[in-house]
């Protein structure tokens, strides 16, 4: 019913949503230590109060919430019917750019690169301009749209839960930081970390040390040890055997009798450990075919090495494999590790599938683990997330994107987790398209400014159905 007129609106304003998708992306958000009033940093708290003074310029009522988080509204005395929940936040700039620098937004072709420009400054302003257009296109309503616009999306989401501890949660949210077409089922997580403790032993050959691992959810590309007593020879020997079996490379270094042996495999996320070769699980494979000396910390190495072996992804060897039709099989990824003389200290990270919880899952890991002597140490994990795909909801959602793109619209599964991961009925639209890589969190970050005017059409056809 309003789609050429939605259609010409986005056309006729398409320079100036650029212009002020700029105006957000020139300033650096990242976070930054609090200052009194600014819980996030000074360059967060001013791109919120930009993005608000941008709104109010507009017409539009706003509402900042402790510098946590910023509201636009349609109408607030109006019922409560659609939020759009969105991040100003970014990631720090990194190395690498060439199109531009990370916070000088430039326009080349059709492309928008900068930093935010697709992660997320860039969707919500698409999100305020689709409600700019049925404000100023004199669409009536008869419920509320909030544009809710967060500042700590990318460190903990700690802005939301402050904002969530005011306010209810609207009776429909989408998140325009995913992908199209709809995001309705998340997998739950398992960051476990465990530790163990066994006696010190200096008999000779023996592992001096190992360290591996940067992040939780990253499956290591590379794991460093430090073996003592042991010829380069048989080193090297094994080191091939290994290499042939695993696709881990090995990089030796003797001196004093002691030789640093650092495993190269191929980095992935961790919610797609497939994609990856894992070089903890690489190195301990080596560390288990040496003659090591037994003692406590030997026996522990294999034991651990039995319950996450190399190319186990999915928890087959802990006994949580599962798979379900909505969200598919459970993954797994052994990501940090360290180990010295008296003890060892890891971390996994597990993505589950809806069927998964903490009876089938959390328990039957800490058992397994405690049979071999390993603590796991926690005693909950995040749940997996799905809005029912046959909703009112969701089939508006997907019926525009159907409608606005031509494409076919379908509900999709994630093993990463978005913004509205612990709203009841939270979804991600949008806002990359299949097909494109915007390069988020990396150099050269980029949005489309096509699929940027689409999206803000298809938000605004979403708020007319959903709220008129």
């Amino acid at each position: 019913m309003y789609k050429e007129k939605l259609e010409a609106y986005m056309q006729a304003h398409t320079q100036e949503m650029v212009e002020d998708i700029c105006e957000l992306c020139r300033i650096n958000s990242e976070r930054m230590p609090a200052e009194e009033d600014m819980p996030f940093g000074p360059g967060a708290a001013e791109c919120l109060d930009a993005a608000l003074d941008m709104a109010e310029g507009y017409g539009f009522e706003v509402q900042d919430y402790d510098g946590y988080v910023g509201c636009v509204d349609f109408d607030s005395t109006l019922p409560r019917q659609l939020d759009i929940l969105a991040h100003l936040d970014v990631v720090p700039a990194g190395e690498g750019w060439q199109e531009t620098e990370a916070f000088l937004p430039v326009l080349k072709e059709g492309i928008l690169y900068g930093r935010g420009t697709a992660d997320d400054k860039g969707p919500a302003v698409a999100a305020l301009y689709a409600m700019r257009a049925v404000k100023e296109l004199g669409i009536p309503l008869k419920k509320n749209v909030r544009l809710i616009m967060g500042t700590d999306e990318e460190c903990g989401s700690s802005d939301i839960r402050h904002y969530y501890a005011i306010e209810a949660e609207a009776p429909m949210t989408f998140s325009p930081d995913g992908q199209y077409p709809v995001v309705n089922v998340e997998k739950g997580r398992l960051e476990g970390h465990f530790t163990a403790e066994f006696e010190a032993s200096d008999v000779l050959p023996r592992l001096a040390g190992l360290e591996a691992g940067t992040k939780v959810n990253v499956v290591p590309g590379k794991a460093k040890a430090r073996v003592e007593g042991m010829e380069l020879s048989l080193l090297e020997k094994t080191a091939a055997e290994v290499k042939e079996e695993t696709g881990i490379e090995f990089e030796l270094v003797f001196q004093d009798s002691v030789c640093e042996i650092t495993a190269v495999g191929v980095g992935a996320h961790a919610a797609r450990p497939q994609e990856g070769n894992n070089a903890i699980t690489g190195l301990l494979t080596l560390l288990c075919r040496l003659p090591l000396a037994a003692c406590p910390q030997t026996e522990c190495i294999k034991k651990l090495l039995a319950l996450m072996p190399h190319g186990d992804v999915n928890g087959k060897s802990l006994g949580v494999a599962m798979e379900d039709e909505v969200s598919g099989l459970l993954t797994l990824a052994f990501s940090m590790l360290k180990i010295e003389a008296s003890g060892l200290d890891g971390q996994f990270d597990s993505r589950v599938p809806v069927c998964g919880n903490e009876d089938n899952v959390l328990k039957v890991i800490r058992e397994r683990m405690a049979s071999v002597g390993l603590c796991l140490h926690n005693d909950s994990m995040t749940p997996p997330h799905m809005v029912d795909g046959e909703s009112l909801f969701v089939k508006t959602l997907l019926r525009v994107y159907e409608d606005y793109t031509g494409r076919e619209g379908k509900c999709l599964s994630i093993g990463g987790g978005t913004y509205v991961h612990n709203l009841k009925n939270g979804v991600a639209f949008g806002a990359s398209m299949p097909g494109t890589d915007n390069r988020m969190h990396g150099a050269d970050e980029f949005a489309i400014v096509e699929e940027l005017v689409t999206s803000a059409k298809m938000f605004a056809q979403v708020i007319i159905d959903l709220c008129s």
